[in-house]
């Protein structure tokens, strides 16, 4: 142990060592702090400074603890004085009668949502209308409900807040974020209604009362305070015009936790613990809490420490294609709204920082963009803790519409929205209706993220995304197991769906299960995980991927009146189809290799093959797991929505379903806690590496009639190539599809496939290409033909047609 030690003091440089040593005298002189008095939030500590005749008077008024006349003369400055959040309390009038216009449905809704909480129900996570009450508390702060556990009030430093003997940390933190309160403030400024800013106002008293300072879990995360200062920086704007009493001392009592809550945020910063988005959200923090509340001597402090933060890390934590680096979309989304934010307080404040803050949320909207469905909506790949930085409005997780929406306005590219703008763009632009960017609908194209790894494919009624890069960030805490797993929507409605994130620490196993392989819509081979799990949030292995060979579609996809058939064309399909072809390897079963190659034929049809490149005995499974909403479909074979959408899958393996089943695996948690049964399909082949399992899929309105079928294929030598061709029949389309890629056995492989046979009856399809998609007849007629990276080109039976090197292209097309 002690070597150990040497080594890793050698690895460490002078500066960590001197920031390391320097928060651990912070924490022993609060550990002593801490023993000899529990002590208050410290009105008599808060320091303002005299920037207006009123913050004179609190200070005087503070001089001789005089509370309620401070508490007076900060509720008149903060009424008058210049706005510099997002929203003004001097404004809210104004905002709410604008805001009714826009919203006419909306007064309801969060009377409705006010209400709920004002009775003591809280929807958190995936949990609904829970209660925290214990005894005469109406709230008891350190309560997991979910679970019957309770987190002990010791010192910050000594709370296992990890530990499932304290109950699920995340429940008990997603209370105290205090984000209800902003659901609070929505309601009080539709509805005028006073009760609501009592009710935020009891619940401020209580927590204060419940959480000195330093003691509990609610001290332990710089994260959750970072949050949780957020949220009453919200509050303060969101209540400080309804407070008419003299004796109430809700604002200085505020201002003096927020101080002392983000003194401590800037002293025990997640630099070298959690160097990732919680590192960014507690630089968010302190940039705001600085620059929103000047009137506190700490301010040019935080301001000047967030904004180094919040710099520093947009290289850091965002890559050079704009993703977010630990790979998790919902992180990602968490990373796009911190900088909205940001760039929102310092363009309102006048901070230069706002050009810089402005090209990350470009290219991390950008990002979010791509990644999400055409309703906004991201898949859950990677961890998902179920949380939000603005959940005002009761939007669903998964849907960043609104951030895409406020993206759109802050850049003036329209481009990014999705839809109309909602309610939550009109509320960070402070009642502006006017800088709401009027919704233009924008063609996204199919493209790759090579820094992040990300593969999306979609079409007018098709998204798919397939995740072929590295394995998470730093320790890859949030990643899973999921290298070439794929997620696909139709028509607007999740399909193909990554089963989520059940739980961080209160169930080992369930944590790991929901991380594994299996559960992700990829191969597993010989029942083994493709990373290995170390704990939750640690693995012992890891495998990365890398994308091979990407041919998006062409924007061209039909040919003019002058062209003949046969003739090569580099723009498409068949008339009406566009083809995307990814192919992408991981690295997880060395000395075996998964191979994946995936191809959208046209509006509907999905066709994937999992080679397994090697030698020796293997047993592949591959998963395809579905969204709930769709189940075996009564009326015929595949599966139905729940809006009567169908689809199906069919595979060269023979196939299981599973759903609600002992073991999990069908099972997904589309919020995290919330788990639910799900169907998932379970493909399985055993064998002889090299081997490819080849799965075709296809959505449509109406019954989806889809068959696959293997066929022969020989190549003219051995080239070291594997291949695999099949004939799928989609309604009366009907696909000859042709897989080749390069092995791993012995020998180097050829540069290009040699020409490969396909039998069909009465004919035969030769090409020398890494894939093929030949479309023929119901009579057996070529219809048209694309190949990728292809030379020849040959039908011997029906409609025969043949394609010399010096007519072949990378990409090539024929029309009959």
């Amino acid at each position: 142990p002690m070597r150990g030690l040497i080594r890793r003091l050698a690895r460490t440089g002078a500066r960590e060592l001197l920031d390391r040593g320097t928060e651990a005298l912070w924490i022993a002189s609060e550990a002593l702090e801490f023993r000899r008095q529990r002590g208050h939030h410290g009105r008599s500590r808060l320091r303002l400074v005299p920037l207006s005749p009123e913050l004179r008077w609190a200070r005087r008024a503070l001089a001789r603890e005089d509370w309620g006349a401070a508490s007076a003369a900060l509720r008149t400055h903060f009424l008058q004085r210049e706005g510099r959040f997002t929203i003004d309390p001097g404004s809210r009038e104004a905002f709410s009668t604008a805001a009714r216009t826009l919203f006419p449905s909306s007064r309801e809704e969060a009377a409705r949502r006010g209400d709920s909480l004002l009775d003591g129900r809280y929807d958190l996570l995936g949990y609904d209308k829970l209660s925290f009450q214990t005894g005469a508390d109406r709230v008891d702060w350190h309560l997991d409900p979910v679970h019957g556990r309770r987190s002990p009030l010791r010192f910050w430093a000594r709370v296992p807040y990890l530990s499932p003997r304290c109950g699920d940390h995340k429940i008990i933190w997603e209370l105290n974020r205090h984000q209800h309160w902003l659901a609070l403030g929505r309601a009080a400024w539709f509805t005028g209604d006073a009760r609501y800013a009592a009710g935020f106002r009891d619940e401020l008293t209580s927590w204060l009362r419940a959480n000195p300072p330093l003691a509990g879990t609610n001290w332990a995360s710089m994260l959750e305070l970072a949050f949780r200062s957020i949220s009453w920086i919200w509050a303060l704007h969101l209540f400080v015009s309804f407070d008419d009493d003299p004796a109430s001392t809700w604002p200085l009592d505020l201002l003096a936790g927020l101080e002392r809550q983000l003194d401590h945020v800037s002293r025990h910063l997640s630099t070298y613990f959690s160097p990732n988005t919680h590192l960014l959200g507690e630089g968010l923090a302190l940039y705001v809490g600085g620059r929103v509340l000047p009137e506190l001597t700490s301010a040019a402090r935080w301001e000047r420490i967030g904004r180094g933060i919040l710099l520093s890390e947009t290289r850091a934590q965002v890559n050079a294609d704009g993703g977010h680096a630990e790979l998790s979309l919902h992180y990602h989304r968490y990373a796009l709204d911190f900088y909205l934010l940001a760039l929102t307080v310092a363009r309102r404040t006048g901070d230069p920082a706002a050009e810089p803050f402005s090209d990350v949320v470009s290219r991390l909207a950008s990002y979010c963009r791509a990644l999400a469905d055409d309703r906004g909506w991201l898949a859950r790949i990677g961890d998902d803790d179920g949380g939000m930085l603005f959940p005002m409005c009761g939007r669903a997780v998964a849907d960043a519409s609104d951030s895409l929406s406020l993206a759109a306005a802050l850049l003036g590219r329209p481009e990014l929205a999705v839809g109309e703008p909602p309610e939550e763009a009109l509320w960070m632009l402070g009642g502006n209706a006017a800088a709401l960017m009027p919704y233009r609908p924008t063609e996204v194209l199919s493209q790759t993220f090579p820094q992040s790894g990300y593969t999306v494919i979609r079409s007018s009624r098709e998204h798919a995304v397939l995740d072929a890069g590295p394995h998470g960030f730093l320790n890859g805490g949030h990643a899973h197991a999921d290298a070439l797993s794929l997620v696909l929507s139709v028509y607007d409605r999740p399909f193909l769906i990554d089963p989520g994130t059940a739980t961080y620490t209160m169930d080992p196993e369930k944590r790991d299960h929901f991380r594994s392989t299996r559960m992700h819509n990829t191969a597993v081979l010989d029942g083994r995980s493709q990373s290995e799990m170390a704990g939750p949030f640690h693995w012992s292995t890891k495998a990365h991927g890398r994308v091979i060979r990407w041919r998006p579609a062409a924007r061209e996809t039909s040919r003019g009146d002058g062209d003949t058939p046969g003739q090569s064309d580099r723009h498409g399909s068949w008339p009406g189809a566009r083809i995307d072809y990814v192919e992408a390897e991981h690295n997880g079963y060395m000395p075996r290799i998964h191979r994946r190659a995936v191809l959208r034929i046209g509006e509907g049809l999905w066709i994937v093959a999992d080679h397994v490149l090697g030698t020796g005995p293997v047993h592949a499974d591959t998963y395809w797991h579905l969204d709930p909403a769709w189940s075996t479909d009564e009326g015929g074979p595949g599966f139905r929505h729940s809006d009567g959408l169908h689809a199906a899958i069919v595979s060269t393996a023979p196939g299981q379903e599973f759903r609600g089943d002992p073991d999990g695996i069908g099972s997904c948690a589309p919020v995290y806690g919330g788990i639910v049964p799900s169907s998932t399909l379970r493909m399985s082949e055993a064998g002889h590496a090299p081997l490819t399992m080849v799965t075709a899929l296809a959505a449509s309105p109406g019954h989806v009639r889809l068959t696959l079928e293997r066929l022969a294929i020989a190549a003219g030598h051995e080239d070291g190539w594997h291949r695999a061709a099949v004939l799928v029949t989609f309604g009366d389309i009907r696909v000859v599809t042709v897989f080749a890629t390069p092995g791993t056995g012995a020998g180097r492989p050829d540069p290009a496939p040699s020409p490969q046979r396909v039998s069909l009856p009465g004919s035969q399809f030769t090409t020398a290409a890494r894939a093929a998609v030949l479309r023929i007849s119901p009579s057996g007629e070529p219809v048209s033909l694309d190949v990728i990276d292809g030379t020849d080109a040959r039908w011997q039976g029906t409609g025969a047609f043949s394609l010399a090197s010096a007519d072949a292209a990378a990409d090539l097309h024929l029309d009959t």
